[in-house]
């Protein structure tokens, strides 16, 4: 019984060690390269061209420098005057401190108070608030 037990683990060992040895060896095992390579596609160099020599040769003129005028330099140019647009002429909506709690409640109305530093910005809120309206 002993034996037939060990001879069972030696088969066993076999089949486990076959298949790890094969994966090994074939690990080990150098394969031919492929025998295709792209072609690397040269790029022509660009030709340098340099710039030709002026066919007509310049003098170069003497210059007066007594003629600078700074109003000529530096003119003033009036200045461009606004147009008025249509929100200028629209009468600004204003809301009192009684119109804008009944608008946002007195809860609101304390927030923006708190937030916007004054009852003037909770005001000017309400102000905007309303012309939304």
């Amino acid at each position: 019984m002993v034996i037939e037990n060990l001879m069972k683990d030696i088969i066993m060992t076999r089949w486990l060690l076959l298949p790890v040895a094969a994966l090994l060896m074939n690990g080990c095992v150098q394969y031919p390269q492929p025998a295709y390579r792209p072609a690397v596609k040269k790029r022509p160099k660009p030709e340098i061209k340099t710039p030709t020599p002026p066919k007509v040769v310049h003098e170069f003129k003497e210059v007066e420098d007594n003629n600078f005028s700074p109003d000529y330099m530096y003119p003033e140019t009036p200045k461009k005057t606004k147009k008025s647009t249509q929100s200028d002429s629209l009468p600004v909506a204003t809301a009192s401190r009684s119109e804008c709690i009944s608008m946002i409640g007195q809860e609101k109305f304390e927030r923006y108070t708190q937030m916007l530093g004054g009852e003037e910005g909770a005001i000017k809120r309400c102000t905007l608030l309303k012309a939304m309206k």
